[in-house]
């Protein structure tokens, strides 16, 4: 028997809700746009109604993958006020990292969230598919960037007067524009030793600023050197309280399901039992089971996927009737 057996479809509802909206706390993993017809949006051609959004791609988890600090859920024990980890998201650090934790808490997420705030050159790999070529590719890369900055700092400035001191002003106010590179390498532990070996030099010299996930205990997964060249960070699984917050920023946020479905309490408990600290598996699973439970609402009732949706307060609290409502037979 699935998680989600009883569908229940309501043909009345109230007007969505902004996203974010209710006692709901931050995604932890995931972003994107709503499946179907925005929240609270008249269908085409219809009088005075909006335009319907296209429809989103993507899986669940990839579309509400937090696009900041403030949407991360979890690892607060790593994001304190002026912690390395902070720092580097926020531009001010150069050292590298590896991120070591249980699938789905969130190193991913933290690579992409530095990639979005830092405006440095941003370069990904994985270690699935990628071999010693790559590395060195994107090592070469990374370095012409950064010797070329230096040679052709006039030409390459832009004006934020202020931020020196008059002893240090450079001429017109002008500061050199930061290219230097944030390297992601996903699954790092899949690297062979000779495949790490090429890494050394880039983190030695500040080339590149290395930022690598892996699931493996990196004292017998990553070689020395490399671990002494970075900053080892442990990711914790998730807590019951972050996956209740994400499964119900999922139901109301226009990038899941804008407030199209509800969840029974006792489902829910179900879904943060099965999910086990693991935000991906939790959004995985809502998602198969929601998309399966619209998919069955919308035969029994088309007329259903033209209808106004609920606010995203009432969805989150389970007050007022969505379209489709989710629960364990």
């Amino acid at each position: 028997m699935s998680l989600f057996d009883t569908v229940a479809p309501f043909p009345d509802a109230s007007p969505g809700g902004a996203p974010g909206a209710g006692p709901t706390a931050p995604a932890s993993a995931g972003g994107g746009a709503p499946a179907g017809q925005a929240a609270g949006s008249r269908p085409a051609g219809q009088p005075g109604g909006p335009a319907p959004l296209p429809a989103p791609t993507g899986p669940l988890a990839d579309r509400l993958r937090p696009r900041g600090l403030d949407e991360l859920v979890g690892q607060r024990h790593l994001l304190g006020p002026g912690s390395p980890l902070r720092r580097l998201v926020e531009g001010g650090g150069t050292t590298s990292v590896v991120l070591w934790g249980p699938p789905g808490t969130g190193k991913t997420t933290l690579a992409h969230i530095v990639s979005r705030a830092t405006g440095r050159r941003f370069r990904e790999l994985s270690a699935v598919t990628a071999g010693v070529k790559d590395v060195r590719a994107v090592i070469d890369e990374a370095r012409e960037a950064l010797s070329s900055s230096r040679s052709n700092q006039s030409r390459r400035m832009v004006r934020e007067p202020g931020l020196f001191s008059d002893a240090t002003q450079p001429a017109g106010g002008e500061v050199p524009v930061d290219l230097r590179t944030v390297l992601f390498i996903d699954e790092v532990h899949r690297f062979t030793r000779t495949q790490q070996d090429a890494l050394l030099p880039a983190v030695e010299r500040g080339w590149v600023t290395l930022v690598a996930a892996t699931t493996e205990n990196p004292s017998f997964s990553v070689v020395a050197p490399l671990l002494s060249r970075s900053l080892l960070f442990t990711l914790t699984p998730l807590t019951d309280d972050d996956i209740r917050a994400l499964v119900r920023r999922a139901l109301v946020d226009p990038r899941g399901y804008g407030g199209r479905v509800r969840i029974a309490d006792d489902a829910l408990e179900h879904l943060v039992r099965l999910a086990g600290g693991d935000a991906r598996r939790a959004l995985t699973a809502l998602e198969a089971s929601a998309e399966a439970a619209l998919a069955v609402a919308q035969t029994a009732a088309p007329s259903l996927a033209t209808a106004p949706t609920p606010s995203a307060q009432a969805a989150a609290e389970g007050g007022s009737p969505g379209k489709v409502e989710l629960g364990p037979a």
